[in-house]
């Protein structure tokens, strides 16, 4: 053999090899592992926030973020096929002949040598003897041979449970074609393409239609899994397909529409079920398809398969108050806009764009205090975000019903720098009448500079009424603290007002003029709310705990205001819903092999585990009479212990004339 021979042997052994198919085996099976733990096709940002850029870069570069399309698995996938086909086409052979062989040509000698043996004496003839032999294995179950040996002994071969063999054979061709099956679902195709240059992936958010050539795939894309989201009436003929850090417009041979979305909740707001009927537009029919289509119940057209994956908002129209949270005024402005769209609002001093992202009819929140309660639906709310000037953007949800927490009513308002941040809640107060106009005309009189001699004269005639006369001097005094806390506040809330105590009071005394402070604060308030009242044409309120409970949280709404992030509040009070529907659209040829396979595995693993293989050897000996039991199996344990015991004992009321 000469050494490219010689090379080409030892290569063929080893891919043939058990060895290597483990190996392969294992590092699949890690490779499953990690792709179960980490979550899948999430986008980049997400990543990068859970293991840093060092290690986002790292696993990127193995592929990690999708491992079962990435390039080393599906090599895995093709050394697997390759070494598994070869260890069929090495060894089927050798085992097909085996399930064939009856193993006639075994010897006496080699009989006895078998561990589980016996020898019996019959006092019937040969014939009889082997008509009762033949009789006794087909009652059995067991196929046999008769051979006649040189010596004049006859030899019964027989066997059962040979079939047991085809078990490794068609497991090993089951792993063959479920290989070749996510071989064929593997994005092979936009991987070569991608290596030769013909298609890139696309990071740019550009409207579909204007995604370039090459980053779109072609309707005869061998196999794929997109998304699409349709809004109400709307429709589409492409679908995307998401990819590292980007993603492909995968175009459709046909168009899609939504004609309808139904969705059913449980009495809790939970989502029950929901279902899209939709219209297909195909060139090729003169007629359009028209369908139903629910979770687990897709529609297969062209052998591509339309799930019902999830439901969003389809650009609904939503009418809001905007409210200025630090101005002096009460008014609000009438603002209306549709989800996903940008639009223009005053803020102040500066320009600010405000981006409508979501609306949801349903939000199923737990208010109880302990946790303990029941989930419940709190009715709508709406996700935006608020960009300035220089382009930085929070996002926000605010809810359209006072959410009832702690047993009190407040408009809730949350709002993150990050999207990996929780949400940061301003809590308003709902007035009396369930509104947010009794905190915003509070407010604004908290703000109104020209308030402040009426709102100071009142709080000085409330807190100086018990010491009687004081002299100008001293009133005039008191009166400018007073001021001067009011203005504090309106510049910055309680820190402004920590802040000036922090400079002008001895850190012994700081303690004792932060409670005094607080209460002169909550004073003015008290006054500012009842000529908020006023103003409003409104009657005086009623001097009780809940009017306490108000007062008290409209400051520490005021405070936080300043940290809000957004001069303006924008408070939802009425929408035109508008539903979408999350397609997912499929076509997987390899799933019919793979399902295949699954079969064949199952058919292969059931008869390696409980088809037994067992040989029974009966050499009768014409001479002395005597019969010589040897007994065999592929698995020698305590069932095969029970079942030769079970034999010897029929055998010997067969050829021994033994009565039950």
């Amino acid at each position: 053999m000469n050494p490219i021979q010689s090379t080409r042997h030892r290569l063929y052994e080893l891919l043939s090899s058990m060895r290597f198919a483990v190996s392969v085996l294992v590092v699949l099976g890690i490779a499953s592992i990690i792709g179960t733990v980490l979550k899948q096709n999430e986008p980049y940002t997400n990543y990068i926030v859970q293991f840093g850029q060092f290690w986002f870069e790292f696993f990127e570069f193995l592929g990690l973020y999708d491992v079962y399309h990435s390039g080393w698995f599906l090599l895995i996938l093709l050394f697997l096929v390759l070494s598994t086909s070869l260890c069929i086409y090495r060894n089927t052979p050798l085992m097909l002949k085996e399930l064939r062989a009856f193993r006639e040509s075994a010897k006496e000698t080699s009989l006895r040598s078998f561990s589980h043996h016996h020898e019996y004496h019959t006092p019937y003839s040969t014939e009889e003897t082997a008509s009762r032999l033949a009789r006794f294995l087909a009652a059995h179950g067991f196929r046999y041979k008769t051979v006649r040996q040189e010596n004049g002994d006859s030899l019964f071969a027989a066997k059962a449970g040979s079939y047991q063999r085809l078990g490794y054979i068609l497991t090993h061709a089951a792993i063959v074609v479920i290989c070749v099956g996510g071989l064929l679902d593997g994005n092979l195709v936009f991987k070569a393409q991608e290596l030769l240059g013909y298609k890139v992936v696309e990071t740019r958010d550009i409207p579909e239609r204007k995604v370039p050539p090459q980053s779109r795939m072609s309707p005869a894309n061998l196999s794929f899994r997109a998304n699409m989201t349709l809004p109400e009436g709307a429709g589409a003929s492409a679908a995307f397909l998401r990819v590292r850090d980007g993603y492909l417009v995968q175009d459709l041979p046909f168009s899609i529409v939504l004609k309808a979305f139904r969705i059913e909740h449980y009495d809790t707001g939970q989502p029950k079920s929901f279902e899209s009927d939709i219209m297909i537009i195909d060139p090729e029919r003169e007629e359009p398809v028209t369908a139903t289509i629910k979770v687990n119940h897709p529609l297969i057209y062209k052998g591509i398969a339309i799930y019902q994956s999830d439901f969003g908002d389809g650009g609904s129209k939503l009418d809001f108050k905007v409210w200025n949270l630090l101005g002096s005024h009460a008014d609000h402005i009438p603002f209306s806009g549709n989800v996903f769209n940008k639009y223009d609002v005053s803020g102040g001093n500066s320009p600010l764009s405000v981006e409508l992202s979501d609306f949801r009819l349903f939000n199923i929140l737990n208010l109880s205090i302990d946790g303990k309660g029941k989930p419940r639906n709190v009715g709508p709310n709406v996700t935006f975000k608020v960009r300035d000037a220089e382009g930085q953007a929070r996002e926000y949800v605010n809810y359209m019903n006072p959410l009832l927490l702690d047993g009190r009513q407040y408009f809730l308002s949350g709002v993150r720098s990050m999207q990996q941040d929780s949400y940061r809640y301003l809590r308003i107060p709902a007035d009396e009448n369930g509104e947010v106009d009794g905190y915003m005309n509070l407010r604004a009189a908290m703000f109104d500079q020209t308030l402040y001699p009426e709102i100071v004269r009142r709080v000085s005639q409330l807190a100086l009424s018990s010491h009687g006369d004081l002299d100008t001097e001293t009133r005039g005094r008191f009166e400018a603290s007073v001021r001067q806390l009011l203005l504090a506040f309106s510049r910055g809330g309680f820190g402004q007002v920590a802040e000036m105590i922090d400079e002008a009071v001895p850190e012994a005394q700081r303690a004792g003029a932060a409670q005094a402070y607080v209460k002169i604060v909550t004073t003015a308030a008290f006054a500012a709310h009842a000529i908020s009242r006023e103003r409003a044409g409104l009657p005086p309120a009623e001097n009780d705990e809940a009017l306490q409970a108000f007062i008290e949280d409209s400051l520490h709404a005021i405070s936080d205001s300043f940290h809000y992030g957004a001069p303006l509040y924008l408070q939802l009070t009425g929408f035109e819903h508008r539903q979408s529907s999350g397609l997912q659209l499929t076509r997987s040829p390899g799933k019919v092999l793979v399902y295949s396979g699954s079969v064949l595995l199952v058919l292969g693993i059931f008869a390696m585990i409980y088809i037994r293989e067992r040989r029974i050897w009966l050499l009768v000996k014409p001479e002395s009479s005597r019969v010589l039991f040897a007994m065999s199996a592929n698995r020698k344990n305590r069932d095969f212990d029970i079942e030769f015991d079970n034999m010897r004992g029929k055998l010997a009321r067969l050829l021994e004339n033994q009565h039950m």
